[in-house]
């Protein structure tokens, strides 16, 4: 697959510099760094929240979780759970199913992004496909996501 024509627009909109890296084939964040050769600390995983008032996107390190209830608090909603697959499918069409970009502001979803990432050097994105990461240095990924809210709500993984 290549890089969705919207995501595409985005970036070249924003005069985006990124790398595009290919790894082989994968299902999972954490297989996706590992096949990549990358920490997941530095891979910006998109977790796909909803309630009644619709669904809005969370950026988190893939080695950490959502804290759900500060994602509520910092967005002032009161019942935010995950959404499922089918609604993910749904809003992401040009994606396929578990490789979502974590710049939901390009398909109208509202973003918020855990303030961890802002700390690291160079972020790793999804490109919608699972062979396929932009590689954005600190400055490119703040740029980025300047319209974006940012927060702490992410939460240690306990392996």
């Amino acid at each position: 697959m290549f890089i969705p024509p919207r995501l595409s627009s985005f970036l070249q909109a924003q005069d985006a510099e990124y790398e595009v890296q290919r790894h082989r084939h994968t299902r999972g964040s954490s297989d996706t760094a590992h096949a990549a050769h990358v920490s997941p600390h530095q891979l910006a995983k998109a977790v796909v929240l909803e309630d009644d008032i619709g669904c809005v996107m969370a950026v988190v390190p893939a080695d950490r979780y959502v804290r759900l209830g500060r994602v509520s608090q910092l967005l002032e909603r009161q019942h935010l759970r995950l959404a499922d697959e089918n609604r993910i499918a749904a809003l992401f069409p040009d994606c396929e199913r578990g490789a979502v970009p974590a710049l939901g502001m390009v398909w109208g979803l509202e973003t918020v992004v855990d303030d961890e990432l802002e700390t690291l050097s160079v972020v790793y994105i999804e490109c919608g496909d699972h062979e396929r990461l932009l590689r954005l240095d600190h400055r490119q990924f703040h740029a980025l996501m300047r319209q974006a809210r940012h927060g702490q709500f992410s939460g240690l993984r306990l392996h």
